[in-house]
């Protein structure tokens, strides 16, 4: 089954064949994205995921209002959000922890963000893990900058 077959609106298809198979997936793939304008899951690659969203079509859970965002940056690349969640475990309740990935092959882009409510908490968290070495980089840690909160 070819890329062509990845749309429901019906000029795919025949792009598709009437430019010859490599050339007409291509075109396929862009006139597919134009018309269904990313409402119809299946025009969507599947690496091709919003912001936000999980590969598998979830979405990462929305931390609790209150709550303090951490910035942490310079992990290794082979880090997971579990591994991540359990390093700030150690300092108290986590309401969310997720590194940040690259939208279109799923690597991580080596920084990420926690969630936690409590402020004494977060500083502890802050002031212990900075400069951490963790895989063989030194996390950078501190309370988000960001200003939408």
């Amino acid at each position: 089954m070819g890329p062509e077959t990845t749309c429901n609106t019906a000029i795919c298809p025949v792009v598709a064949a009437a430019a010859g198979f490599a050339c007409g997936a291509v075109l396929s793939a862009v006139i597919c994205k134009l018309k269904c304008k990313g409402k119809n899951k299946e025009c969507i690659a599947k690496k091709e995921q919003p912001s936000g969203q999980l590969p598998h079509g979830g979405v990462y859970p929305v931390a609790p209002k209150g709550s303090i965002e951490i910035y942490v940056g310079n992990l290794s690349y082979d880090m997971t959000d579990v591994e991540l969640r359990k390093e700030f475990e150690a300092y108290g309740k986590v309401d969310d922890a997720r590194i940040i990935t690259n939208r279109f092959n799923g690597r991580s882009k080596g920084f990420g963000f926690v969630h936690m409510s409590n402020r004494a908490e977060v500083d502890a968290a802050v002031a212990a893990l900075s400069n951490k070495e963790i895989r063989g980089r030194r996390m950078k840690v501190n309370e988000s900058k960001n200003e939408d909160r």
